[in-house]
């Protein structure tokens, strides 16, 4: 397995916004001079084109979450600024700037026939070597094409990196490109494959077979002609797609050079809730779950899940041959009853412990009780109970906090290695839960404030952003949806079928009541329907957030490693199918919460910067220098080698990641701005390649795009 366990942060300190840019100018583009003196400036800044379509709203999401300055111009407004020579360049302090360092178009040429502003274009990319990205357009001479040779349906198609698109801006990539396939009732990707033009600089990077014939059609490609580099996509896409998920690192990579702001990794982590105590079982019969607030009371009987020895021993067995680490949110309470009601044994907790430097550790709590309000559980759904004057009534302070304590010893005592600052309280409580609890428990942030919590659990269903409480950031966690109260595949196919059938098929009808969940056709069988319906779902899931640059962990419950160990086969699913496709260049980053905590952090900073125009960047040969505000840690991508300037001479910049190096800069003592050197300038030689006049390229047809459910998940 391919695995990066932590990746480190560099620097300190604060970055100073700067200052004395002047006009520009009103003529034509300042010409780059010839001596190294007096190299153009460079600004590390993406120019987005778009007519609307979901191919630049892609590749601007893309920028987006990596934290990548661009300026987007939106062809259907009328306000939008003039694409003229002024608007792409100037120069500060006698120096020619260009403002962008690439530009991405909707297509190679989305302006009327003769249009000065795809004129400009062109003399800006030409002086300057700035690249273009043609999003999604149509395949003919323009681009180095021949006449398409299939246009049509793509989906289900595994498409191929070329042996020059592994050796280029693909190299991450272990090959293959799979098209997804969600539903043959949609068609979700539409492509225009051809082959080069004779006698173009064309150069396949992604191919695909031509259904229905023999050979392949170009997908992805660079196109060399007039002193002028383009990356010709024709086909559609958008942002959630898997195959634009795995093209999109490369997409940026060639068109920055590997020098940019911003980052990006692909992230795994996984969360195991309720270690040491017991999960209620869910009840096929009476559809809820006996011993839990779903249940009216006195129905039914209790039957708890709880791991073994054994599944221990699998657990770090499969830790060991996967190179992932889970990390265990741990209810000391549970051990301690365990032990009273069995004579002092506990072979789950004596396994645990003895097996304790094979995962991580992570405070849930004593007993896990709900620490919100206190819950009125005399009826379906539960209500908050009440005080006398009909205020709410809460969990205490002093509760709360012999929860955190008792936990936290417990652990000292069985020499688990648990990091003080990391809670999760049992589901989630104390934070605020709709509708029956609006705001946080009050006596929840003067509790971690006593304990020093500095960073707490969040369900991502809830409430995926990052907040404040008390001293604490919140860490939103992904709920898998297998079902906390499912040790069996049977009961977990129950409660599915349950949950996501109508009412008119024997279901409760909650997919028809709740907004963004999707009903199935029918039940699904017992037999099959986990393996060949609910796994490939949650593995599809689980691939979005990793390939989407998010590092927010997933999190499942003990009682999904016990019996049937039903986790396993979405969690081996997520793995395998990610070394399927990329290098062990790219490995899965598998932080533990509070360095997710901290990454979340600083892009929340980085971002809020940006978004104020307080960030930037340029770069003057081989120098970059970075700029933001006082106490904003910048996030940086560059080529290997990229060395940083410090008072006693250079040294190495970030953490190698796919092809690049990549991290958060800070200036050394003394200085005001990061600067990096790099290792080699990026190629800015004139490309080869035939001319071919301008002109208006053919609309090209978008299909609908899959839209995405996002089903509802019962956790605790």
């Amino acid at each position: 397995m391919k695995r990066l366990r932590r990746q480190r942060a560099f620097g300190a300190g604060a970055l100073l916004l700067a200052l004395g840019l002047s006009a520009a100018p009103a003529g034509a583009l300042p010409a780059p001079q010839a001596t190294a003196a007096e190299q153009p400036r460079i600004d590390l800044r993406v120019l987005v084109v778009s007519d609307g379509g979901p191919g630049t709203a892609a590749i601007a999401a893309e920028l987006d979450g990596a934290g990548t300055p661009y300026t987007l111009v939106e062809l259907g407004n009328a306000q939008r600024p003039l694409i003229d020579a002024a608007f792409l360049a100037d120069t500060v302090d006698g120096r020619p700037r260009a403002k962008f360092q690439a530009v991405v178009l909707p297509n190679d040429n989305p302006f009327p026939a003769g249009s000065a502003e795809m004129a400009a274009l062109v003399a800006y990319e030409q002086t300057y070597a700035v690249p273009q990205v043609d999003a999604y357009t149509y395949a003919s001479a323009q681009n180095g094409l021949q006449p398409p040779v299939y246009s049509g349906s793509v989906d289900g198609v595994r498409a191929e990196v070329t042996t020059a698109g592994r050796g280029g801006p693909f190299g991450y990539l272990e090959g293959a490109v799979p098209f997804e396939d969600n539903s043959p009732m949609v068609g979700e990707s539409y492509a225009f494959l051809a082959r080069p033009a004779a006698g173009a600089d064309f150069t396949t990077y992604v191919e695909a077979p031509i259904p229905g014939g023999t050979g392949t059609g170009s997908l992805v490609g660079e196109y060399r002609h007039d002193g002028r580099r383009e990356l010709v996509v024709t086909f559609a896409y958008n942002q959630y797609q898997q195959q634009f998920r795995l093209l999109a690192r490369g997409i940026v990579d060639w068109m920055t050079q590997n020098v940019r702001l911003g980052a990006a990794r692909n992230y795994f982590a996984v969360h195991v809730d309720d270690v040491f105590a017991a999960d209620d079982r869910w009840d096929a019969t009476l559809n809820c779950t006996p011993g839990d607030v779903d249940c009216p009371p006195g129905q039914g009987q209790s039957n708890p899940i709880r791991m073994t020895a054994a599944d221990v021993q699998h657990a770090a067995a499969w830790s060991a041959s996967r190179d992932f680490t889970l990390d265990m949110a741990y209810n000391g309470g549970g051990s301690v009853e365990h032990r009273e009601n069995n004579n002092g044994a506990d072979p789950l907790a004596d396994s645990f412990v003895a097996q304790r430097g094979d995962f991580r550790w992570i405070n849930h709590t004593y007993d896990h009780p709900f620490l919100g309000c206190e819950q009125d559980v005399s009826s379906v759904p539960w209500k908050c109970a009440k005080n006398p004057d009909g205020s709410v009534k809460y969990v205490s302070q002093t509760e709360i906090s012999r929860q955190i304590a008792d936990n936290r010893q417990w652990a000292a005592t069985q020499q688990l290695p648990v990091e003080n600052d990391e809670l999760v309280t049992g589901e989630h409580s104390g934070l605020k839960v709709s509708p029956q609890q609006p705001e946080d428990n009050p006596n929840l942030a003067p509790a971690l404030a006593a304990n020093s919590i500095g960073w707490l659990g969040s369900d991502s269903s809830r409430e995926p952003q990052q907040r404040q409480v008390g001293p604490a950031k919140t860490v939103s966690r992904h709920p898998i949806n297998i079902f906390y109260n499912a040790g069996r595949v049977a009961e977990q196919v129950d409660e599915y079928n349950w949950i996501y059938t109508r009412r008119n098929q024997g279901g409760s009808g909650l997919c028809e009541d709740l907004p963004n969940t999707t009903c199935l056709p029918g039940p699904l069988d017992a037999a099959t329907g986990y393996a060949q319906y609910i796994v490939p779902q949650e593995i599809s899931t689980a691939m979005g957030h990793v390939l989407g640059n998010d590092p927010r962990p997933h999190f499942i419950h003990q009682s999904n490693l016990a019996e049937d160990r039903i986790a396993y086969p979405v969690l081996d699913g997520t793995l395998q199918r990610y070394d399927d496709l990329y290098t062990a260049s790219a490995p899965l980053v598998n932080l533990r919460m509070r360095d997710i905590g901290a990454e979340l952090r600083d892009r929340a900073a980085w971002k809020a910067a940006l978004n104020a125009g307080q960030v930037g960047a340029y770069r003057i040969g081989d120098t970059v220098t970075v700029q933001a505000p006082a106490g904003v840690r910048a996030t940086a991508t560059m080529p290997d080698g990229t060395r940083r300037v410090i008072a006693s001479g250079t040294d190495a910049f970030g953490q190698e990641y796919a092809g690049t190096v990549s991290g958060w800069v800070a200036p050394d003592g003394g200085q005001s701005a990061v600067t990096l050197k790099l290792a080699e300038v990026p190629d800015l030689g004139a490309p080869q390649g035939g001319s071919a006049p301008l002109r208006a390229a053919p609309r090209t047809p978008v299909p609908p795009g899959v839209v995405r459910s996002v089903p509802y998940q019962p956790q605790r």
